[in-house]
Parts: C-alpha cells; structure tokens; sequence
C-alpha cells in the first residue's frame, strides 16, 4: 500500500506531546519527513526518540517571530519546500467570568492566536503548491464550557483565520483547513484539573458521559484525521471544520 505522505516534508508545531506528538508518528508511519516543534528541549529530545525514522525536533517559541523565522530558514535550507503545516501549539486553562486576568488573556491569546497566525505567515513562502495547512481548532469554540470562555474565544479566532485565509492563497493551490478535537486524553487536558490522578480521572469520566459516544478521544485517533487532511485524499477539501469529537459538538 502507498504511503500517504511520502516525499512530503511536515512541520507540526507543538509536537513533543499528546495530540502533536501522535500527529508526528502517524506522518513518520506514512512517509513524510516530520520536524516538530516545542519549548522545552528534554520533552523535545524525548518525543523525537519514541517518534524514530524522519523525525526531528526544534526548539521554538511559537509567538516569537524570530524563533519562527529560524525553523522556517533552517527548512527552507534542507529541503527549499514545505508540504504539510500543522500549526498546533497552544493551550488554555480555566478561569470564570470575575477572574479572568490580564496575564490569563495575554498567556491564551498569544500562545493560539498570535502563534497561529505567525507561524503560518512565517512558513507561507516555503508552502508548495498542493500544501495542506492544518490548524488545530477545539469544540470549545462551537459550545460554552465553564470558566472555559477565553480558551474559546480564541479557538474561535483560529478558526476564522481559515475561513479568511483560504482567499488570500487563492491561486496558489493551498487548502487551509480546521481540525477540531473535543475532548482527548491528553496531558493538557487532564492537568486543567490539577495533578491529582483520581481527579484527573474524575474529570475524564465526566467529560465522557457528555459525549455521544461515551468516550473520550485518543490523540491517534485525531491524528488519523490529520493525516487525511495533510494527503492528496484531501486534495478539494479546504476551509472546512473538520470534528473529531465523538459527536458532543453535534449535539
């Protein structure tokens, strides 16, 4: 069987842990030379071991620019191209309404808007024709979750940036397209609770007797969709929001 991303050199931002990481596997399983990206060089160096074949980690800061600029150029002098970009670093905590600080908005906005949006300015001239760019959207934006509203509003603005963008590189043949995970288990997410693991766990089955299908997800299983939206298959899907979430943003 042919290899989805073979040949294809891929960025994904946020990729030394839960859903980044298991996006970087899937695009290594299916060919494509995968650098990833985050801001603490042990859990770096640690994904790239477990990850093994095509893979290489960079450390970088995905709201500073200058930080962007040096992947982009060090891509730009391996292989003059870049196929597949998954711009997925980010995250969130919970503050309610009364709370919220100045540093919480400033921490959320920058870390998922103002990343988002340099990193893929940054990358833009490297895109090739046929590029996929993925950003990492969350059911968060479609519903209301408690104490959860900043996080949101700025998933919202990622997923407006496709809607907009996919006009400004029309002619060029880059789709741009969401993906919106609803609740997986992953470190960002159980944290939100605290390190206590029978709260974490407490949590998790919460969020599981929310969702259609009774479960949480598992961060393959949002990868598996990434890797459809990264290869030709998705050749004419562009601007969509794609939701991997068992159904609890359809409900």
């Amino acid at each position: 069987m042919a290899l989805k991303l073979a040949n294809k050199v891929a960025v994904i931002t946020g990729g030394s842990t839960g859903i980044g990481l298991a996006m970087a596997k899937r695009f290594v399983d299916e060919g494509a030379k995968v650098y990833i990206t985050g801001r603490r060089q042990a859990e770096l160096d640690a994904a790239v071991g477990g990850i093994g074949g095509m893979a290489e980690g960079v450390r970088v800061d995905s709201a500073d620019l200058a930080q962007l600029q040096s992947l982009f150029d060090h891509i730009r002098a391996q292989h003059g191209k870049l196929d597949v970009l998954v711009a997925n670093a980010g995250g969130g905590s919970l503050l309610p309404l009364g709370q919220i600080t100045e540093a919480h908005f400033d921490d959320t906005f920058s870390r998922n808007v103002k990343g988002t949006l340099f990193t893929v300015q940054a990358a833009l001239p490297l895109l090739s024709a046929g590029a996929s760019v993925i950003l990492t959207g969350s059911t968060a934006a479609s519903s209301g979750t408690e104490a959860f509203s900043v996080y949101a509003a700025s998933k919202a603005a990622v997923r407006a940036f496709a809607r907009n963008w996919i006009l400004d590189v029309k002619g060029r043949g880059i789709r741009i397209n969401t993906l919106s995970p609803g609740p997986v288990k992953t470190p960002g997410l159980v944290e939100l609770v605290g390190t206590d693991p029978a709260q974490q766990q407490g949590f998790l089955d919460h969020l599981a007797s929310l969702i259609p299908m009774g479960r949480v997800g598992d961060p393959d299983e949002i990868a598996k969709a990434a890797v459809f939206l990264a290869s030709d298959d998705a050749s004419f899907v562009n601007g969509i929001e794609l939701f991997v979430d068992g159904g609890i943003a359809q409900i």
